[in-house]
C-alpha cells in the first residue's frame, strides 16, 4: 500500500514509524520544515519530501497520481483539509484521513462540509474530542489507568496500578482462576519500574506494577474489585483548563452524565466568559489553576477527580500534585511530553492522558485492510494489543489452545463469539468467524502474522 503523511510532527512521524514497520508498504511524509525531514529520514525507512503539503506539485513529486492513501496531520487544520481536497480533485486517491481540531468545523450544524461533494474527506480526527472521550471513560470506571473497548465494547482493556493493599499482588498469575472462577480475565502484560514484561503463568504483580488485563465489560466492576479498586461513582469533578479538551469535556459531562456535577478553572477571562456561555449547569471560575485560594473556592477537598488539561504540562503536572495535596482523590493528567512518564508513579498522579497517543491509535484504526478490526500500541512500543478475526484457514482454528504453538511473547487475552465472550483456556477452541483479542510484544508481532490467513497488518 502507498500511503502519504502530511506533517512529520510527533503524530505524522508516530504512524509513519507504525506503517513503516510493515515492509510491503510504501511510505511518504511531506513537511515544509527541513530539520523534521531531515530527521525522519536519519531515523525511519521512508521517503520524504520538504514542501507544502496541499500544494499540488508537491503532493505529485510525493507521489499522489498512484497513491492508496493520504494521512494529513499537519499543525494547520486548513492545510489537511484542502491536501484532502486536491488528493481528490487532481489525483483520485481513493481514501483521505486528516486531523481537524478546530470545533467550529465539526459543529453538526455544518455536517455536510465534508461529503465527497463539498470537502472529501473520509475520516475526520480531532484530538481535543478523542482525549475528552479517554477522560470521560477513566471517569466511569475509578481506579483504571487505561481503557481501550473491543469488540464492539464486549471486551474491554484495563489498566490499574498495584498497591500493598492490593489484594492479588504476590498471587501467581495461574491462580487468578481459581480464587476467581467466574472472572472473564486475563492478564496480559506488567509493566514493573519502567520494564515491560509479557507475563508467564507462574508470574506475579507487585506493589507498584501498572497491570493491563483484558475482561469481558461485564464483568468490569468485579475486576476493579478483585484489583482492590473500590471506589464510588465518580459525582463531582474539577476541570483545570478551558480549552477545546476542558469545554468539550464539560459539555460531553452536561449531555452524558447528568449525575456529575462539574466546575471549570480558565486563566484567561475572554475564554472563560466563551466557555461558561458554551454551558448550561458547569461552573466556570477565572483564574490560575495554581492559585490555592481558587482551588479551595472550588471546593477542591470533595472532589473525586480533578482533570488537568491545560496546554501545559508543566502547569497540569503541577495543578495534579496541587490538587490532591488538598483533598481530591483522583488526578487525570494530560501530558504532551512522554518523557515525564517515568514521573508518573513516584508524583502519586493516577492517570496520564496522552494525546499524541490516543490520535495514532485512532488513526490507526481506519487504516487497515483483510479482517484486523483494531490495533493499540502499549506503554509506548511494549507491544500491540490487536483485535481480528479468525479466517478458516487459521492454525488458531479448530483445536484446543493448548495445542496451538503461540509464539513468545502472545498472550490470548479473550474470545469473542457471536454475543459470548469467552475467556481462553487450555481447552477452548476457537472456530471461524470468531473475534480474538490478543497482545503480541513488539518482537512478535510479525510472527503472530501466521496465525492469521490473510496477514496481520496495520490496516
Amino acid at each position: 500500500m502507498k500511503v502519504l503523511i502530511c506533517g512529520a510532527g510527533q503524530v505524522g512521524h508516530n504512524i509513519a514509524r507504525y506503517l513503516a514497520a510493515e515492509k510491503t508498504n510504501d511510505i511518504t511524509v511531506i513537511d515544509q520544515r527541513p530539520e523534521l525531514i531531515r530527521k525522519i529520514q536519519d531515523t525511519l525507512d521512508v521517503k520524504a519530501v520538504v514542501g507544502h503539503a496541499s500544494h499540488p506539485d508537491v503532493l505529485e513529486q510525493a507521489g499522489a497520481r498512484d497513491a492508496d492513501m493520504l494521512i494529513a496531520v499537519t499543525y494547520a487544520d486548513e492545510v489537511n483539509m484542502v491536501a484532502c481536497q486536491v488528493a481528490h480533485s487532481l489525483f483520485n486517491v481513493p481514501t483521505k484521513i486528516a486531523r481537524v481540531r478546530n470545533q467550529s468545523y465539526l459543529d453538526p450544524m455544518w455536517g455536510t462540509l465534508f461529503c465527497r461533494e463539498h470537502l472529501p474527506i473520509d475520516v475526520i480526527i480531532s484530538p481535543e474530542i478523542e482525549v475528552a472521550r479517554a477522560v470521560t471513560r477513566r471517569l466511569k470506571v475509578p481506579g483504571a489507568t487505561d481503557i481501550i473497548p473491543l469488540a464492539d465494547n464486549k471486551v474491554q482493556l484495563i489498566g490499574v496500578r498495584c498497591h500493598e493493599q492490593t489484594p492479588v499482588v504476590n498471587t501467581p498469575l495461574r491462580q487468578l482462576s481459581a480464587l476467581f472462577p467466574d472472572l472473564q480475565l486475563v492478564v496480559i502484560g506488567i509493566v514493573r519500574d519502567d520494564v515491560a514484561i509479557v507475563p508467564a503463568a507462574e508470574d506475579q504483580m507487585l506493589p507498584g506494577d501498572q497491570v493491563y488485563f483484558v475482561v469481558s465489560t461485564a464483568h468490569v466492576p468485579r475486576a476493579m474489585e478483585a484489583f482492590g479498586q473500590v471506589t464510588g461513582d465518580t459525582r463531582r469533578v474539577l476541570i483545570l483548563g478551558g480549552g477545546n479538551i476542558g469545554q468539550f469535556l464539560a459539555q460531553s459531562l452536561e449531555k452524558n452524565h447528568p449525575q456529575i456535577s462539574a466546575k471549570l478553572i480558565e486563566v484567561n477571562k475572554d475564554r472563560a466568559e466563551a466557555v461558561a456561555r458554551s454551558l448550561n449547569r458547569t461552573v466556570v471560575l477565572n483564574g490560575d489553576v495554581l492559585d490555592l485560594d481558587l482551588l479551595q473556592e472550588a471546593n477542591i477537598g470533595s472532589v473525586e477527580a480533578v482533570v488537568a488539561v491545560t496546554n501545559d504540562d508543566e502547569t497540569n503536572i503541577l495543578a495534579s500534585l496541587l490538587a490532591k495535596r488538598y483533598g481530591a482523590k483522583r488526578a487525570i493528567t494530560l501530558l504532551n511530553k512522554t518523557a515525564y512518564n517515568s514521573l508518573v508513579n513516584p508524583l502519586s498522579i493516577d492517570v496520564v492522558v496522552n494525546p499524541r497517543s490516543i490520535t495514532v491509535s485512532n488513526i490507526l484504526l481506519h487504516v487497515r485492510r483483510g479482517r484486523i478490526h483494531s490495533v493499540h500500541s502499549l506503554h509506548e512500543g511494549f507491544g500491540e494489543l490487536i483485535e481480528a478475526d479468525a479466517m478458516e484457514t487459521s492454525p488458531l482454528v479448530g483445536k484446543p489452545v493448548k495445542d496451538v504453538k503461540l509464539p513468545n511473547g502472545v498472550v490470548l487475552g479473550a474470545v469473542v463469539r457471536g454475543d459470548t465472550v469467552i475467556t481462553p483456556r487450555g481447552t477452548t477452541v476457537i472456530e471461524t468467524g470468531d473475534r480474538v483479542v490478543l497482545f503480541a510484544a513488539a518482537d512478535a508481532v510479525k510472527k503472530v502474522e501466521k496465525m492469521f490467513s490473510v496477514r496481520l497488518e496495520y490496516f
